[in-house]
């Protein structure tokens, strides 16, 4: 472990909230996070990046929708019952914008200590492929990955997802 490694793993404890995708458990900071709701019908936008699957209209609103099994490689499945949409709002480099996730199901909202977080391990594979990882934090029922949902967005899908401007 690398010497500045606590005080990254401390940095990155606090309230996450948990959700499921294909039986593994993933994290994101509960103040990214907006509402949860569920699946609704999405409106295609042609020519977006495979990981966005659409529009919602929210409450008068537009929102883009990601697909994070698509985003990550994982194939697709028919949404469950329990499959729903987290609205975030995201940072990006043209302003923030509020996106939706799809996700099978959420979890809960957890409060995870620095000690409980390690640092995501070296995959060996291409430079920024994971940096979207925050951290590995490690529970009473399993390890459950920490993500900084405005990284998870590549330049291509973030402009995609920017639909004011």
């Amino acid at each position: 472990m690398a010497k500045d490694s606590p005080t990254k793993t401390n940095a990155a404890q606090g309230k996450y909230l948990t959700f499921t995708l294909a039986d593994e458990q993933y994290g994101i900071g509960i103040l990214k996070v907006k509402e949860i709701i569920g699946t609704m019908p999405i409106t295609p936008v042609p020519r977006t990046p495979d990981s966005i699957k659409g529009v919602v209209n929210l409450r008068g609103k537009v929102i883009p929708i990601m697909d994070l099994r698509t985003k990550f490689g994982i194939p697709s499945q028919q949404h469950t019952d329990r499959a729903c949409i987290v609205v975030v709002e995201l940072e990006q480099p043209g302003g923030s914008m509020t996106t939706g996730i799809v996700v099978d199901s959420v979890s809960e909202v957890l409060n995870i200590q620095g000690e409980q977080i390690e640092p995501a391990p070296d995959f060996g594979i291409e430079s920024g492929a994971t940096d979207y990882i925050i951290g590995m934090a490690k529970t009473d029922d399993g390890v459950k990955i920490l993500m900084d949902i405005d990284k998870v967005l590549s330049g291509t899908e973030a402009s995609a997802l920017m639909l004011d401007t």
